[in-house]
Order: C-alpha cells, then structure tokens, then sequence
C-alpha cells in the first residue's frame, strides 16, 4: 500500500458511546455477570418467601443483586455519557493520516508521529475501529468518517498489515 488514509473528524456522541460499550461488553463477562445477578436475587427472593427467619440475610443478597445490577446499568449508560461530555478531547477536530511509515495525528493541542508499534490491537465492530495502547486505552476511528468504500478498505488492509491482533 503506497498511499496514505487521511481522515479529518469530530468525535459525535454515538462514535465513543457505541465504542465504550463495545469496549465494556468484551472486557466484562456479561453472560457469567447476569447469571452471578440472577442467582443472588433468586437466592435471595427464595430466602425472604421460604425463611422468613433469615430475612436479614435475604435482603442481603437482594442488595448485592440490586447493586451489582446498578453499576452494569450504569457502565453502560451513565458512565459513558459523562465521559465523553467531560473530556475536552472529544470536542477537537482531528487530522489523522495512516501510512505504512506511521501515524500522523493532529488535532489543536497535539501534533504528533506515532508508530504502529504503540498500538498493540485493533477490536472493530459496527461503527469503529478501536486501536488499543495499553490495556483500556483506545483511539477511536468511526466509520462514518472515511470518504468511501475505497478508502475504508483501505484502512483494513493497512491494519492487517501493520497490526499483530485484529479481533472483530
């Protein structure tokens, strides 16, 4: 690949929701978290009807449901949303070009040359590209943003080149 991507971009609120909660459901294990919140509460609803006698132990199991439902809830909704309205980084406009040579990556406050080799994995799901450095760092390349099919084939090909882990 002789030709460089470039891509110019503002960050929209759907671009790090979808990938945050991308991010979050690969790094949590959803499945075994709601079985864990579904046997607590059940233990403790079949506590509070068939012991009435340990009661207190019942609700003790229904709160750490209750709670343990809550902070998923909130990873998903909440946690997102006031990242992405608090860090002033999502309000830059951004100025990237991919090469085989690097990465150029520009905004108001950052003019950089980065090398391939500070990301370590690329995960791509229906709305992004998310290139980790690090193991809950990630840059953010929405699909939206590239000018054509073209172009976004492209950048595959340049990250199956140039990155070591691609999951999808």
């Amino acid at each position: 690949m002789s030709s460089a991507i470039s891509l110019e971009f503002q960050y929209q609120p759907e671009d790090y929701l979808h990938a945050f909660r991308a991010h979050c459901a690969r790094q949590l294990n959803l499945k075994l978290d709601i079985a864990v919140i579904i046997i607590l509460g059940s233990i403790g609803l079949a506590g509070l009807w068939y012991l009435p006698t340990l009661h207190y132990l019942s609700l003790i199991f229904l709160l750490i449901s209750v709670s343990f439902s809550l902070m998923l809830i909130a990873a998903f909704t909440i946690v997102p949303v006031l990242i992405f309205r608090f860090e002033p980084k999502f309000r830059d406009q951004y100025f990237l070009t991919f090469s085989a040579t690097g990465i150029h990556f520009r905004t108001a406050y950052i003019d950089s040359q980065l090398q391939w080799s500070l990301y370590t994995r690329v995960f791509i799901d229906l709305h992004s590209y998310m290139l980790y450095y690090g193991t809950r760092s990630f840059t953010i390349i929405p699909k939206r943003v590239f000018r054509s099919a073209q172009q976004q084939e492209n950048f595959e090909q340049l990250l199956t080149e140039k990155m070591a882990k691609i999951i999808k």
